[in-house]
């Protein structure tokens, strides 16, 4: 399979839980309390995997700490699934309306990942 990734993955530990889903049209899904492992990031979205069954084409907002003080604040839209086995699924998502200014960020932190090797 071809990788369409526009940015570079960091892998990254990192875990989040989604509690709302929503759409444009402000179509909500509450309560969901999705908890999920983070496997990659990038400049342009993340990876991660879950238990819970989410829809595509459905937003959520998360606070990304990757390890200095600024923690991201950002929407996230997941635009594809794979399943991974029996229970887990593997999902992509791109951040949605983040600013490009933002990048600077994620550069320090693969400078960072990559000084420790």
């Amino acid at each position: 399979m071809k990788d369409r990734r526009r940015d570079k993955r960091m892998s990254i530990n990192l875990s989040l839980e989604i509690n709302e889903l929503y759409k444009q049209d402000y179509v909500k899904v509450l309560n969901i309390n999705a908890p999920i492992k983070v496997l990659d990031i990038s400049k342009s979205g993340i990876g991660f995997s879950s238990e819970s069954k989410l829809p595509l084409g459905y937003y959520f907002n998360a606070n990304i700490n990757l390890g200095d003080k600024e923690t991201l604040r950002t929407v996230v839209k997941i635009i594809r699934s794979q399943p991974i086995d029996d229970k887990q699924t593997m999902y992509g998502c791109e951040f949605v309306g983040m600013a490009e200014i933002l990048s600077y960020v994620f550069d320090a932190y693969d400078d960072k990942q990559v000084s420790t090797l």
